[in-house]
């Protein structure tokens, strides 16, 4: 059996995982429901590329993103609702479409599973959609808890969802163990004194996330199974 080896944290009690862009490439699936929205209210659609760096913030900013990228205009409460309508509604329906599984991150799940090392999702993802992509790509039953962007008051790059993981975990930072994609998710991590590991092939806004200065930037997860 494989066993976790980790530089920054050699015996962790608890692992706390970002979503998009750290364990599913949801770009896909968010690109089109992006581009319909935007078709929808007279637009041209962005493509796979520019929707990739405007991930990170949940669902509405994203929206609210697309909409200044492409408006000449300023945006109204009443253009930002009806995007964020259409915005849902598609993803809704495609949430889990075309988005995959990152390589080697089952591997790494099912060795923290084996070990008995607790395991929870902290997302800024809307929950309706976090539950549901969760469901569709089978990984639901690795994840004790899962807070999404709207679960509570605060979200990253707030530690608020950390220090509420960990309370539920009953578990330390000196045991705990943040792994993510984007400066969201080290600021977290910082703040709520958690070691944290950074995916490299992630989202971040266009940014190369060792800028951020996590401990320890991967490739893959699998590089921490030996």
């Amino acid at each position: 059996m494989a066993v976790i080896a980790f530089p920054v944290l050699p015996d962790p009690e608890l692992v706390l995982f970002d979503l998009d862009g750290t364990l599913v490439d949801s770009i896909p699936d968010l690109t089109s429901a992006v581009d319909a929205m935007l078709v929808a209210l007279g637009f041209e659609p962005a493509g796979q590329e520019p929707v990739s760096h405007w991930v990170g913030n949940g669902a509405p900013k994203l929206v609210e993103r697309a909409l200044l990228a492409k408006s000449a205009e300023p945006l109204t409460d009443a253009l930002l609702t009806k995007a964020n309508q259409l915005f849902n509604a598609h993803y809704e329906h495609h949430n889990g479409e075309q988005a995959c599984v990152y390589k080697g991150v089952l591997a790494f799940l099912q060795c923290l599973h084996q070990q008995n090392i607790s395991m929870g999702i902290v997302t800024n993802k809307p929950s309706q959609f976090t539950e549901q992509l969760l469901e569709r790509l089978n990984l639901t039953h690795f994840f004790n808890l899962v807070l999404s962007g709207d679960s509570l008051p605060e979200k990253k790059p707030s530690p608020a969802p950390l220090l509420h993981a960990m309370d539920f975990f009953a578990k330390g930072p000196q045991k705990t163990l943040m792994v993510g994609d984007s400066v969201n998710d080290v600021k977290a991590a910082r703040s709520a004194n958690v070691s944290v590991v950074a995916v490299s092939y992630g989202y971040n806004h266009g940014e190369q996330i060792d800028t951020a200065n996590p401990d320890i930037v991967v490739d893959s997860l699998a590089e921490l199974l030996c």
